[in-house]
C-alpha cells in the first residue's frame, strides 16, 4: 500500500473537476439504467424469451440471463483494466461505454422466442455478456479517473458522486417504464417493453459526446511522460504476491460484503415485493424510487465522512448492521406490504409432510427436470402460489400439505399411471364380458350411441367440447381411464354405452381429475386460511414500507459511498486500473450479481420466504470478519506514485 501523503493538492470542486466527475459518472448512470431496466422487466423478459419452460423456471432463468452480465464482469476488468493501465483512462472507458450502450440498445431490437425459437434467449445472453464485459472496465476507469483528479483530502467526497448516479440510473429507468406503461397500457407487456431499451441510444449519444471532451488523468499522464507506466499490468498486479494479497483482501474484506448489501437493498428488495409479496410492480417501483430519493444524499454524506474518520469503519459498520437487521427488516416489510400474508403465516402455518428422500431440490432454471413425486408436486404447487412452507418428515411414498388443521393429500405421477392402467384394464375386461372383442370393435358397435350422448352432453374425452363430432368413438374415452360395470351384464354394449360414458364424464379423466381435485382442494384450504392471491392495496402501509426500504438504502450508502476511494487508494498508479477493477467486479459481478438468482433458488428449495437472506448475511458476515482483522484503512495515503 502507498505511503502517507504529505502535501498534495487540496481544493474545492471547480468547473473543470465537476466536468470530470459528471462525465465519469455517466457510465454509472448507463450501467444502472440498463440493469434496473432489465431487473424491473425480468418477468416480461421471461415470458418473451424463455416461454419454453414453466413460469417459475422462466423467471429464474431470466434472472440467470441477468446474472450472465455480472459473471463476465471480472474478465472485462482484466481486458479493459490492462488497456487502461497501458493506454490511458480516457480512451478505455470511452470504448466501454460504447459497447455497453449498443448492447442495451440491442435488447430492444431482439426477436422473441416465439419468432426465432432458442436463438432468442441465446442472443439475449450474448448481449448481456457484452454489457457485462464492457462494464468490467467502466467502473474502475471512472473511479480511478475521478480519484486522480480529486484533492487529496476530498477523494471520498468526489468519488461518492459516482455512486449517487446509480440512483439517477434507477430513476431514469422507472420514469421511462412508468411513462411507457401508462401510455401503451396492455401493449407494454407485448411489445412496448422494448421502448425503454431503445431510448438508451439518447443517453449513449450524450455520454460519448461529453467523454470526447475530456483530457487524460494528470496522474497517469505524468507517470507516462516519465516513462514509469507498466508494460505488463496483469503480471505486476497478480503475479506479485504483495499486490495479489491486497487484491484478495479488497475482494473478501471489502467488496464482497459491499456487493451483497447493495443488491439486497435494491434488486432483491424489489423482487421480494413483486414476486414473493405479490405487490403490483408499479407500486413496488414507486416505493423503491421514494426510498432511493430519500437515501441518495447519504452516499455523499458517508463519502465526506470517510474523508474525516476513514473508509474502513463506515464500510464495516454497514456490513454489521446488515447482518444484524436483515431478517427483522424484511419481516416488517411483509407485515406492512402484505399484512394478510403475514397474518396467515402466523395463524395457519403450512407444512409439507413427506419423506425427505422423496423430495427433489426445487430449482430447475432450464425446465428439464420433472417433479413427479408426491412431495415434489406438493412443493411445486406451493411455490407457484407464492405460499411459504416448512418441511416435516413423513412416511415414504406419500405426501400431504397441512394448512392449520386442514390436510390436503398430494399424489405422485406414479399413482396416476397405476390408477389409469387399472381403469384401462377394467374397461378391457368389461368389454370382453360384454362379448365385444377389443376396443376397436366396441368403438364400431357403439359409434352411434357415443355420438348421440357426446353431442347431447357437449363433451370431449370426458370434458367440455364445442365440436363433439370429433370425439364420437370410445377410443377418446379410454384415454381418460374410464370403465363401467355396466358392460359386465349388458347384452347390448351399444345400449349400455350411455351409462359407461356417464360414469366416465363424472370421472373426468383420472389423471386430470386428480390434478384438478388437488389444486381445488389446496386453493380452497389456502383461501380459507387467509392466504391472499396478491397484496391488497387497501391494507398495506406504504409509508412504513418506504421507511423500511430507506433503511436498506442507508446500509447501501454506508458500504458503497466510501468504496471507490478506498479501492483506488489501495493500489499504485501504474497498475491501479487493473488491480482495483478485478476485485470490484468479482465482488459485484459474482457475489452481488448472482444474489437474486441464488436467493430465490434457496426460497424455492426451502419454502421459507426469508431463507434467501442467508446468502447476503453469510457473505457480509465473512467480509466483516476479514475486513476487521486484515484490511487497513486508506484515508490520507499517497496515490501519486
Amino acid at each position: 500500500m502507498a505511503n502517507t501523503s504529505v502535501g498534495h493538492t487540496k481544493g474545492d470542486l471547480d468547473q473543470g473537476k465537476a466536468m470530470v466527475v459528471f462525465a465519469s459518472s455517466l457510465g454509472t448512470v448507463f450501467e444502472w439504467y440498463d440493469f434496473y431496466l432489465y431487473g424491473s422487466l425480468a418477468a416480461i423478459i421471461a415470458k418473451q424469451f424463455f416461454s419454453g419452460v414453466n413460469e417459475t423456471a422462466g423467471f429464474i432463468f431470466a434472472l440467470a440471463a441477468f446474472a450472465a452480465g455480472f459473471i463476465v464482469r471480472p474478465f472485462g476488468a482484466l481486458v479493459f483494466g490492462r488497456l487502461g493501465d497501458l493506454v490511458g483512462r480516457k480512451y478505455t472507458f470511452l470504448i466501454t461505454i460504447l459497447i455497453m450502450g449498443m448492447a442495451t440498445f440491442g435488447v430492444g431490437l431482439l426477436p422473441t422466442y416465439a419468432s426465432i425459437g432458442i436463438a432468442a434467449p441465446i442472443i439475449l445472453v450474448l448481449l448481456r455478456v457484452l454489457q457485462g464485459l464492457a462494464l468490467g472496465g467502466e467502473y474502475g476507469g471512472a473511479a480511478t479517473y475521478v480519484a486522480e483528479h480529486a484533492p487529496d483530502n476530498k477523494r471520498g467526497l468526489y468519488t461518492a458522486w459516482i455512486q449517487t448516479t446509480a440512483t439517477l440510473g434507477l430513476f431514469l429507468s422507472l420514469l421511462v417504464i412508468l411513462g411507457c406503461r401508462t401510455y401503451f397500457g396492455p401493449e407494454f407487456d407485448t411489445w412496448a417493453w422494448r421502448i425503454p431499451f431503445l431510448l438508451s441510444i439518447v443517453l449513449l449519444g450524450i455520454s460519448v459526446w461529453i467523454r470526447l471532451k475530456l483530457n487524460e488523468s494528470p496522474v497517469f499522464q505524468k507517470m507516462k511522460d516519465e516513462g514509469k507506466a507498466s508494460k505488463a499490468p496483469l503480471t505486476e498486479a497478480f503475479a506479485n504476491w504483495g499486490n495479489l494479497k491486497i487484491v484478495l483482501l479488497a475482494l473478501f474484506g471489502l467488496v464482497a460484503g459491499q456487493a451483497v448489501v447493495w443488491y439486497t437493498g435494491q434488486f432483491y428488495a424489489l423482487f421480494f415485493l413483486t414476486q414473493t409479496l405479490k405487490v403490483d410492480p408499479v407500486s413496488a417501483n414507486l416505493w423503491i424510487a421514494a426510498s432511493l430519493a430519500l437515501g441518495t444524499p447519504f452516499f455523499i454524506f458517508f463519502g465526506w465522512l470517510s474523508d474525516k474518520i476513514g473508509r474502513k469503519p463506515i464500510i464495516m459498520l454497514g456490513c454489521f448492521l446488515a447482518v444484524a437487521s436483515y431478517f427483522t427488516i424484511f419481516e416488517q416489510i411483509t407485515k406492512n406490504a402484505n399484512p394478510a400474508l403475514y397474518d396467515a403465516m402466523a395463524k395457519s402455518k403450512v407444512t409439507v409432510v413427506a419423506d425427505p428422500a422423496d423430495c427433489s431440490f426445487q430449482f430447475n432454471p432450464v425446465g428439464t427436470s420433472k417433479f413427479t413425486s408426491a412431495c415434489d408436486i406438493a412443493k411445486t404447487a406451493l411455490v407457484r402460489a407464492g405460499v411459504p412452507y416448512t418441511n416435516v418428515a413423513g412416511p415414504a411414498g406419500t405426501a400431504q400439505i397441512k394448512i392449520g388443521d386442514v390436510t390436503v393429500p398430494s399424489f405422485s405421477s406414479g399413482q396416476v399411471a397405476e390408477q389409469t392402467k387399472a381403469k384401462n384394464e377394467e374397461l378391457t375386461a368389461s368389454l370382453k364380458a360384454a362379448g365385444v372383442d377389443g376396443i376397436a370393435a366396441a368403438a364400431t358397435a357403439a359409434d352411434t350411441a357415443i355420438g348421440e350422448f357426446v353431442t347431447a352432453a357437449g363433451l370431449k374425452d370426458g370434458r367440455a367440447n364445442d365440436d363433439p363430432t370429433k370425439n364420437k368413438t370410445l377410443s377418446g374415452l379410454i384415454a381418460a381411464g374410464m370403465a363401467s360395470d355396466a358392460f359386465k351384464t349388458a347384452s347390448d354394449p351399444a345400449a349400455a354405452l350411455g351409462t359407461v360414458v356417464d360414469g366416465a364424464v363424472k370421472a373426468g379423466g383420472f389423471g386430470a381429475a386428480m390434478t384438478e381435485g388437488f389444486n381445488a382442494a389446496l386453493g380452497g384450504a389456502l383461501k380459507t386460511a387467509g392466504y391472499p392471491a396478491k397484496a391488497d392495496p387497501a391494507a398495506w402501509n406504504a409509508p412504513m414500507v418506504i421507511f423500511l426500504l430507506w433503511l436498506l438504502v442507508v446500509l447501501v450508502t454506508m458500504v458503497y459511498g466510501p468504496i471507490a476511494a478506498m479501492l483506488v487508494e489501495m493500489f499504485p498508479t501504474r497498475i491501479r486500473y487493473t488491480s482495483m477493477s478485478l476485485p470490484y467486479h468479482i465482488g459485484n459481478g459474482w457475489f452481488g450479481g448472482l444474489l437474486p438468482t441464488f436467493a430465490f433458488a434457496i426460497v424455492a428449495a426451502t419454502g421459507d420466504i426469508y431463507s434467501g437472506l442467508w446468502y447476503p448475511i453469510i457473505i457480509a458476515g465473512m467480509t466483516l470478519v476479514i475486513g476487521m482483522l486484515f484490511v487497513k484503512d486508506t484515508r490520507n495515503v499517497d496515490i501519486h506514485r
